[in-house]
């Protein structure tokens, strides 16, 4: 780096590199420098040790801003250095400072690209949505009592589990701000979180567990609706909801371990179903019943792609809440995907079928169970328990073989 007194003639007849920079320190004021690059760049720079580290801050273009400007300019951060105020960090802040809601999710989604499909729907459902008004605010700008206020209002016109749920993606956001944006010196740029309010007050709402599953009296008028529904509506999807809604029903799968079920994953000859994405992320394996091979081998007549549950629209069945609302309509039983799963678990529960079993059919993880960590469980021990809970619905909702071989 040479050394001289920078001036306007002496920045301007400054010749370009032939490659890489070449640095011109100022004899008068320590630090300050004028940067040439090979593709014309002229830019005064300032260094200096900050926190015993050797920084370097940029103050700007030539002739952007004059000599003297910059000059002034490192005399300014100097002045800061002096009091031990780290202008490079200050001025990461006042930068961050600016950056709104939907900009950080923006780079949640870059960094998080792993996550599934239906966490960033969700996401974008509540800040479109309830949040849609602080989209555009900056992060600083909300504060403790606004989110406090809005959880409250949230509760008056939403379930608990809408509002607590709206709360913890806005917290998510917080924490990957957190964890992502840093100064200079390693330190978080958004170190507060205001959702942190609900905890410290113990704001969270009560989430009831829900308990709704469909009764052992209601099932011939369900799946008679569920027969009429697939061969009798006029919509494509009310065909493909039927035999998607009873798989669900017979599998104890939940909504989205059905929906992508590929026939890559199906062995028939076997009689086995393979989910290798689970929400536990532990792969399953399930043994078939009788009526699930039926409706397998009767979708399979119905191919279209690679998918069992297939669509025109989006290759998979991924919106079956039309045949959802559908059957509860014609049927009278009022019902969700979950609540299918959950009488799958109180039907096996009442065939007196081992908790084990349950657990190993449904997938669940086992805890701190010691015990069960010495039993070793193959689909092939599921086989029986999983046609005694078939068995079940053939008998209370008077499902036959010829239902799916006969037409």
């Amino acid at each position: 780096m040479s050394t001289c007194k920078i001036t306007k003639s002496f920045v301007d007849k400054l010749t370009l590199p032939e490659k890489g920079q070449v640095f011109y320190r100022d004899s008068e004021l320590k630090g300050f420098a004028v940067r040439v690059t090979t593709g014309g760049s002229k830019a005064f720079i300032l260094e200096k040790r900050i926190n015993r580290k050797l920084k370097r801050i940029t103050l700007g273009r030539y002739p952007e801003i004059t000599v003297e400007m910059a000059r002034k300019e490192a005399l300014k951060y100097l002045g800061e250095i002096a009091t031990g105020i780290d202008p490079i960090a200050k001025r990461q802040q006042a930068q961050a400072e600016q950056t709104t809601l939907w900009q950080v999710w923006q780079d949640y989604r870059r960094v998080k690209s792993y996550l599934k499909d239906k966490t960033y729907v969700q996401y974008e459902m509540y800040l479109n949505g309830e949040l849609k008004d602080w989209k555009n605010k900056r992060l600083v700008d909300i504060t403790k009592d606004m989110v406090s206020v809005r959880h409250g209002k949230l509760l008056k016109s939403h379930s608990p589990s809408y509002a607590n749920t709206a709360m913890r993606i806005l917290s998510a956001i917080y924490k990957f701000a957190k964890e992502h944006y840093e100064d200079n010196n390693g330190l978080s740029l958004f170190p507060h979180n205001p959702v942190e309010r609900l905890g410290q007050m113990k704001a969270w709402a009560k989430e009831p567990r829900r308990q709704n599953i469909i009764k052992p009296t209601q099932l011939i008028s369900w799946y008679k609706a569920l027969q009429e529904m697939k061969f009798n509506a006029e919509a494509e999807s009310h065909h493909v909801g039927a035999d998607y809604i009873l798989f669900l029903l017979l599998t104890g799968l939940r909504k989205n371990e059905g929906a992508t079920l590929l026939w890559d994953n199906v062995d028939l000859e076997e009689g086995t179903i393979h989910i290798p994405d689970t929400k536990n992320k532990e792969p399953l394996t399930l043994p078939l019943s009788d009526v699930l091979i039926a409706i397998l081998n009767y979708r399979q007549r119905f191919k279209i792609n690679n998918y069992v549950f297939s669509s025109r629209k989006s290759q998979y069945f991924a919106y079956p809440e039309k045949a959802l609302k559908h059957l509860c309509e014609k049927s009278g039983v009022k019902f969700t995907f979950h609540d299918l799963r959950r009488t799958f678990i109180t039907v096996a529960e009442s065939l007196d079928i081992s908790s084990y079993a349950i657990k190993r059919l449904v997938n669940h993880k086992s805890g701190n169970d010691v015990t069960e960590g010495y039993i070793i469980a193959n689909h092939d021990r599921l086989r029986a328990p999983m046609q005694r809970i078939t068995d079940f619905f053939k008998d209370n909702c008077n499902i036959t073989m010829e239902d799916y071989v006969s037409r």
